[in-house]
């Protein structure tokens, strides 16, 4: 399975929006250098509230664009870096993969996969109702979260807009993701 970046984005402050910039350097272990997410310890804001010593699985925030077509029929206009991901993908289905994905970019960065972002109520202050949007109803009853994935950095090196991305599945059994 491949795709493709569409965008790549970063800020230094914990707004809710991302700044969308030409390339972002990834560092092994940490995240997006600059990035207010990045580190070895959780850094969003509520999560360092609860326990400051957890693990930081949430480094790199990844979103599939096909998100924003399927919103845009609801009505919202969302673009990349609106819901403060830092890389816009396109052609992989992000919310399939299992955990553990590794995600591998040209320019040598290896992203895992850890687990699903959890949308906060901050996005409907973003665009009114749009918190019910990214979230869905599976067949069984579950809780769909459609917000993207969260990662943790196997591999630095710089991204940008047009690189090419491969999947690499761990070995069987599969483990769905859960919210990180």
């Amino acid at each position: 399975m491949t795709g493709q970046v569409i965008a790549v984005a970063m800020d230094s402050s914990h707004r809710f929006s991302k700044v969308i910039v030409s390339e972002i350097t990834i560092v092994a272990g940490l995240g997006v250098d600059g990035d207010a997410h990045q580190g070895v310890t959780v850094k969003h804001r509520s999560r360092v509230r609860a326990d400051p010593t957890q693990p930081n699985l949430r480094q790199v925030h990844l979103i599939h664009s096909e998100l924003f077509d399927e919103i845009a029929e609801q009505g919202f206009r969302v673009g990349p870096a609106d819901l403060g991901e830092n890389i816009t993908t396109k052609g992989i289905d992000l919310l399939g993969l299992p955990q553990g994905a590794r995600l591998k970019f040209g320019g040598g960065v290896v992203l895992e996969v850890t687990g699903l972002r959890n949308p906060c109520a901050q996005i409907d202050g973003f665009q009114k109702g749009l918190l019910s949007a990214v979230l869905g109803q599976g067949p069984n009853g579950k809780l769909v979260r459609k917000s993207g994935v969260m990662s943790v950095v196997l591999s630095g090196g710089q991204v940008r807009a047009g690189d090419r991305i491969v999947v690499e599945l761990p070995e069987p059994p599969f483990l769905p993701l859960e919210r990180v």
